[in-house]
């Protein structure tokens, strides 16, 4: 039986940034969100109206829905977390549409594991960089994004 995609989120929520405290857990959950609500490019599409469940299991995007990685297994997955209380609150916050001003409208984030954000992101410029909030950084879409 599939995850509902409360449990689907809380449980990528605590793989993703369990680590990152609070605040980063919700500006994950806030990628999550605006991936969902956007009105044009790649995601919009993806999300075929406002589906949260296909934009958190479309392929390649978040590597906690990824069994294997590389050919290797990959313990760090969803079916491997056992969600706390503060991972189903957060989950709930963004199922009722919730965002997180700090990370505005990103669509994107990733851990450089540096000390710094490189200005473009993914690879190619669809992404621009916002903030920092842990050891993610968060991009908001730029003009190539809507050509997606």
């Amino acid at each position: 039986m599939p995850y509902s995609v409360r449990e689907l989120l809380a449980r990528l929520l605590m793989c993703e940034a369990g680590g990152e405290g609070n605040n980063g857990m919700y500006a994950v959950a806030t990628v999550i969100v605006n991936r969902t609500n956007i009105p044009y490019g790649e995601f919009f599409r993806v999300s075929n109206g406002g589906d949260m469940r296909a934009v958190i299991q479309q392929p390649g995007q978040f590597t906690c829905m990824m069994e294997s990685v590389g050919g290797s297994y990959n313990a760090q997955n969803v079916y491997n977390m056992d969600p706390q209380d503060i991972h189903y609150q957060i989950a709930d916050w963004a199922i009722a549409n919730n965002t997180l001003g700090a990370v505005a409208n990103s669509l994107f984030y990733f851990n450089p594991f540096r000390p710094t954000c490189v200005q473009y992101f993914p690879p190619g410029g669809a992404g621009v960089y916002r903030t920092r909030v842990g050891q993610h950084c968060f991009y908001t879409p730029t003009q190539k994004y809507a050509q997606t």
